[in-house]
């Protein structure tokens, strides 16, 4: 087992890395920008290196500084988090090369995993169901000439693409004409990638996650599946696992179907595989996550198994020591994303309490909320025995949660799961529509 890491991320999921680490007995060093200079995760860690100013491009995607405050600082081991550099296999690399140990799956896997369009081929070769789509496209007219062939609508995907940035819904040769160097543009300057490609618009549907953990000795188990369809602009909202559409007998033959794709590609590791279900009950393989997930609480909370331990124990050699019977997808938890809608000082902070309330949060009193970076600042999450009694809940915590200084979409969420469509369990994608 590791005996320092360095966390290579901020804000609460670094914060969160950093609790793990210290339950585990494991030394911890956190990187930080000029502008995360008081940030709660400098404060936790044993020790702190800053790594550049504010811009994520000069700090935290900064991977020659950060390689250099592991060897600096003796850390055997990087965890990326969730965005930045959690996805990169040249950072895989480079940590290798350095003889660091990259918490996730190993570069020449990352290769063949970390393109979107490629991963679809190698999937479906498993035995998933993909969704009708191309390889990357050479250019516009390609691009043109496959959308005819697929029919409209479709969907126009940065390869590289992650957290629902580079997506767009084409319904006509005028709209992608217009589209098509716009969502390029947008690729590039977001992934350093501006390959894209198409798949067929498959709607209406529901977003289903599945969270999966595998061992070098080829072990894999499904901890349930999540269900990520509120979302704005392909952001998402609220989680929910298990999910309200999601049959046992549906369950256990996605989760057969998962297992053994994700043993055929020798994975190791966490992992997300999400799917769109159809109306008639199909599920459609679109992309494969291969590092945390934001919403990876949804799932502990559920099934009580500590996701970040694991990943770290898995990229240390160590097996698994569950099995998939072991795992109980009893009660429902659900989860809010608590996002800021402006910059300022936080002036208090009341977290609700409770059995079964959980909040992943950067936020305390005096902390700085800056524009520079993402605008999520935390994750409410309830359990509780029934999926109503869940609601329940998450109405009371919303209510007690208090956050002065900044706004933040705290009303919204309140609006949301006191929607009928939510209530009742029956809503899909379409839901923020018009919204």
């Amino acid at each position: 087992m590791f005996s320092k890491i360095l966390i290579a991320n901020r804000g609460e999921i670094a914060e969160r890395i950093i609790r793990a680490c210290k339950e585990m007995g494991i030394a911890t060093v956190a990187v930080y920008s000029e502008a995360d200079s008081q940030s709660l995760a400098v404060a936790l860690a044993d020790e702190a290196v800053c790594i550049g100013p504010p811009p994520a491009s000069e700090s935290y995607l900064n991977e020659k500084n950060i390689v250099s405050a592991a060897l600096l600082t003796g850390a055997q081991a990087i965890h990326p988090g969730y965005g930045f550099l959690s996805e990169n296999a040249g950072f895989a690399m480079m940590c290798r090369k350095n003889g660091i140990v990259f918490i996730g799956p190993g570069a020449d896997v990352m290769e063949c995993l970390e393109n979107k369009a490629f991963v679809k081929k190698i999937m479906k070769d498993a035995g998933l169901s993909v969704i009708e789509g191309t390889s990357v496209l050479k250019n516009e007219a390609d691009a043109a000439s496959e959308a005819k062939r697929i029919g409209y609508p479709v969907m126009l995907k940065a390869c590289a693409g992650g957290g629902g940035r580079g997506i767009y819904v084409v319904n006509s040769p005028e709209e992608l004409s217009r589209i098509y160097p716009v969502a390029s543009a947008e690729a590039r300057a977001a992934f350093s990638d501006g390959t894209l490609y198409i798949e067929k618009y498959v709607h209406p549907a529901r977003h289903i996650e599945v969270q999966v953990l595998a061992d070098e000795m080829g072990n894999v188990v499904c901890l349930g599946e999540r269900d990520c369809s509120i979302q704005r602009r392909h952001q998402k909202l609220i989680e929910e696992s298990p999910s309200p559409a999601v049959t046992v007998e549906m369950r256990e033959k996605l989760f057969r179907e998962v297992t053994s794709a994700v043993k055929s590609i020798g994975y190791v590791g966490v992992g997300t595989l999400e799917f769109l279900l159809d109306r008639d009950g199909n599920f459609w393989f679109m992309e494969m996550n291969i590092r945390l997930q934001v919403e990876h609480g949804v799932t502990e909370m559920l099934t009580l198994t500590d996701i970040v331990k694991w990943q770290i124990r898995t990229a240390a050699g160590v097996p698994l020591s569950m099995r998939q019977e072991d795992i109980s997808l009893k009660g429902t938890a659900i989860e809010c994303r608590i996002n800021a809608r402006s910059p300022g000082m936080l002036k208090s902070l009341h977290v609700p309490g409770g059995p079964f309330v959980r909040f992943d949060t950067c936020l305390a009193e005096g902390v700085n909320v800056t524009s520079y970076y993402d605008p999520l600042v935390g994750k409410l999450i309830v359990y509780a025995g029934t999926r109503e009694e869940a609601l329940r809940k998450m109405r009371v915590a919303l209510c007690e949660l208090v956050i002065d200084g900044i706004e933040t979409n705290i009303a919204e969420q309140l609006e949301l799961i006191g929607d009928e469509r939510f209530i009742s369990g029956g809503y899909d994608c379409t839901f923020m529509d018009g919204k």
